[in-house]
């Protein structure tokens, strides 16, 4: 399925990772930008249409005012399926990925995965219910991440949390409520981290199959963060132990 991405990070990774994926391509004639200018000259090198237009053309083809000067109709990466997790992990020595339960912002699962992108872990997991798919925003968002971290949507995600198990992964969701925090866990063994989505958090079956609950410390009066700003922190707290030590 064809879809369009914008803005420079988007078009600068469907250019190094996926080129092939690219259809077309619409440029701001109007705007003077030598990253924009390095964008187009790469297409046409490459042998892709690139039409020239004005600034509402482009706001109409994006959909986003702040697509700065370019968008690209391309086919989207693929999100894989269980069978495909199941052979990735196969392959892993020390497994780490990230779960969502029902993330339904894009905004969100853009900055997730630029994240674990950032961090090294080896895949995202969603259920295929009620969670926000590879759109051109999380695309736009994730910087390039898209490309390069996969996007595991399963059927069921109970029973991919007891695959997991099965697979000597630790399940760790991540809670408010937990009694015991990130910084005083061990993360370095094969590790999934589960999250909840957007205001409602874990679910009850999702919460059931976590091996342990971790939270954040709270210094303020705020009783939680954004669910990407949290993921980014037990993210890297992930990093920092598996390539540190705890």
């Amino acid at each position: 399925m064809s879809r369009r991405i914008y803005g420079l990070h988007a078009a600068n990774a469907a250019l190094r990772y996926s080129p092939e994926r690219i259809r077309r391509a619409w440029v701001d004639v109007q705007r003077r930008d030598r990253r924009l200018a390095q964008v187009r000259q790469q297409l046409q090198e490459l042998g892709i249409p690139v039409e020239a237009v004005d600034r509402k053309r482009l706001d109409r083809l994006s959909g986003d005012p702040h697509h700065q000067g370019v968008v690209l109709e391309v086919i989207l990466p693929e999100a894989r399926n269980e069978n495909a997790l199941a052979e990735k992990i196969g392959q892993l020595e020390n497994p780490f990925f990230l779960v969502l339960d029902q993330v339904q912002d894009p905004h969100n699962l853009g900055a997730c995965l630029r994240t674990c992108d950032a961090v090294g872990a080896h895949g995202v997991i969603v259920p295929k219910d009620r969670s926000v798919d590879l759109t051109p925003t999380v695309c736009k968002v994730a910087s390039g991440a898209a490309e390069t971290v996969p996007l595991y949507r399963v059927t069921n995600l109970a029973r991919t949390l007891d695959f997991l198990k099965d697979a000597g992964l630790w399940r760790y969701g991540a809670a408010g409520e937990a009694q015991q925090t990130a910084f005083e866990t061990d993360l370095t063994g094969p590790l999934a981290l589960v999250m909840g989505g957007e205001g409602g958090g874990l679910r009850r079956l999702t919460r059931e199959r976590c091996d342990l609950l971790i939270g954040l410390p709270m210094k303020g009066r705020v009783e939680s963060l954004n669910l990407s700003v949290a993921a980014g922190v037990l993210l890297y707290e992930c990093l920092r132990q598996r390539e540190f030590g705890s």
